[in-house]
């Protein structure tokens, strides 16, 4: 195993598979980057010119001791600040669920970048719907581990939502893959078949339509 392998399969899964869609070389603004894992993976291994925005001041420390170019700040208002396709690449990995205005997002972040990568957890995984079902209170699973008082999430997303609000916008779907995971999310394989019932995450590369 050489050292990028190692180093990547270190991170959540569906970074590995993020990481795997970008090319050497592009241009990358990662939103909510927590302490910079993806970014410093793509860096060092694909070159790519990153920048992040953090909302957490510790965790912008963090990427900065680790030599990101990462601003502390909320990048719902920072991303205004970018010109028209400024990036190769927007990522916005499990943050999207805790958005206020997603459709007012989506558009920025396709105008500030060639294309958009999101993923966000499963909320019409089987295991949600059984906890509902079986104990009528708000499921509590290793990708949604939050009560529903304490929880930074302040809505639900399933794929077959997401999939039909890119429909009514009109945002194409470049890329997509829908992921189950396990070990701390470090592991796992992808689902093919029942992708709204069986995977805990999906991941989506956006573009805008023709």
């Amino acid at each position: 195993m050489n050292v990028e392998t190692e180093q990547l399969e270190n991170t959540r899964f569906d970074l590995q598979i993020i990481a795997s869609w970008i090319n050497p070389g592009s241009r990358v603004l990662d939103l909510g980057c927590g302490n910079g894992d993806l970014l410093y993976h793509l860096t060092q291994y694909k070159q790519i010119h990153g920048t992040g925005i953090e909302q957490s001041e510790e965790k912008a420390t963090k990427c900065i001791e680790r030599g990101l170019n990462v601003l502390q700040g909320n990048f719902m208002e920072e991303v205004h600040d970018y010109p028209d396709l400024s990036f190769d690449y927007v990522i916005l990995s499990q943050t999207l669920q805790q958005v206020m205005d997603p459709q007012e997002l989506i558009p920025e972040l396709l105008r500030v970048g060639k294309r958009v990568i999101v993923s966000f957890p499963n909320f019409g995984h089987w295991l949600v719907r059984m906890q509902v079902l079986f104990t009528g209170h708000a499921p509590v699973t290793d990708q949604l581990p939050y009560e529903w008082y304490n929880t930074p999430n302040i809505r639900v997303i399933t794929i077959s939502d997401f999939k039909r609000f890119l429909r009514m916008t009109g945002v194409r779907i470049a890329r997509e893959v829908a992921i189950n995971t396990h070990h701390h999310d470090r592991e796992g394989h992808i689902i093919k078949y029942f992708t709204n019932l069986r995977a805990t995450y999906g991941i989506m590369m956006l573009e805008r339509p023709a």
